[in-house]
């Protein structure tokens, strides 16, 4: 499972996510959000505070094309 780290973030996506819209899921500890990457949108969250998931969305429009471009890489878009 291809993962980026971003700010003590894990971005992460599985290869079972193929048929799905490109997205991330975003871990530390036992928090997890899932994270649309067009448009960069909260699909999910367990347990991120609200300012944390705006971090979290600052920190993925910030590195969106790196993101986009590991996803289309791995799945061969």
């Amino acid at each position: 499972m291809p993962t980026t780290r971003i700010a003590g973030y894990k971005f992460r996506f599985y290869s079972s996510a193929i048929f799905e819209p490109p997205h991330v899921h975003v871990i530390k500890g036992e928090k997890v959000a899932k994270i649309w990457l067009q448009p960069v949108a909260i699909q999910s969250n367990h347990g991120y505070h609200e300012a944390e998931l705006n971090r979290i969305l600052k920190l993925t429009q910030k590195h969106q094309t790196q993101l986009l471009e590991a996803w289309n890489d791995y799945f061969g878009q």
